[in-house]
């Protein structure tokens, strides 16, 4: 654990807000945050139209949007910390960040460990080489494919059952090839290095859309996305805030730019009392 989180600390990059400090009240104490009327949040800005940086090095995407917007409502300073999804639950938990915005899938054991706070609807979806010359239309053609997804997270895992599924059926099983982020993974796959990514629906349908990878198959495994927290009093606090955005129409409209599918049931935090 140790050699992880220093590992971490090398390799995160903090950005830190350009917003001056608020002159409102904040509507979290200080002894709930890792920093001084600040919200920092750690990201991996390898998915677009979620969470990328543009051709200037600056953060965009719905998920920083949002998290911009909880800050403001919080009036607390935004800060980011860049870093690889696996190293964002252990620095969580070490107080490194107050709010892992990534896109977290939820899961019940995730909820044992965090404060999670689900927001959007997702799923997993799947992209070829351009043109798909494999031809795979359903999950039974990727029988013996090499695939590429990150490490560490959701999309693994499931990557890992569909091969587990594929024995089962009595086909061949996938070759999984792990790679720090998303963005690798894709370049692996423009270079011919895996025949097929993992990764978000909503992101599979992005590089569709550009002409550079066409998503295959998607609506895999749908489950909502999930900022995660330590402190269940800041959790909750942000749970106000999409409520009040819901009720003013701010959510529909910034989920509605990007394109993204809303969450319907409600926010509400999940996590150990």
């Amino acid at each position: 654990m140790r050699r992880l989180l220093l590992a971490a600390a090398l390799a995160a990059i903090a950005t830190p807000s350009m917003a001056q400090t608020p002159a409102c009240t904040p509507r979290v104490a200080d002894s709930e945050l890792t920093k001084s009327r600040t919200l920092v949040m750690s990201i991996n800005p390898t998915l677009p139209p979620l969470q990328f940086v543009n051709a200037q090095g600056q953060l965009q995407g719905l998920r920083v949007d949002l998290g911009v917007e909880i800050a403001r409502r919080l009036c607390l300073t935004p800060e980011w910390v860049r870093i690889e999804f696996s190293a964002m639950i252990p620095g969580l938990a070490a107080r490194r960040w107050d709010m892992i915005n990534s896109g977290t899938f939820y899961t019940e054991q995730r909820a044992q460990m965090m404060q999670m706070l689900r927001y959007e609807n997702a799923a997993v979806a799947l992209s070829a080489a351009r043109g798909n010359p494999l031809n795979i239309r359903s999950v039974d053609d990727l029988a013996g494919r090499t695939v590429g997804v990150e490490l560490g997270g959701f999309e693994e895992a499931r990557t890992r059952q569909i091969s587990t599924d594929l024995v089962a059926k009595g086909l061949r099983p996938l070759t999984i090839r792990t790679f720090d982020n998303f963005a690798i993974a894709f370049q692996a796959l423009r270079a011919g290095q895996v025949e097929v990514v993992t990764s978000v629906d909503a992101v599979a349908a992005e590089y569709d859309q550009r002409g550079d990878f066409p998503r295959v198959l998607h609506g895999l495994f749908p489950t909502p996305a999930s900022l995660a927290f330590r402190s269940r009093v800041l959790a909750n606090e942000v749970a106000k805030v999409l409520n009040e955005m819901k009720a003013d129409g701010s959510y529909d409209a910034l989920f509605d730019r990007y394109g993204v599918a809303k969450y319907t049931a409600g926010f509400e935090v999940v996590g150990p009392q």
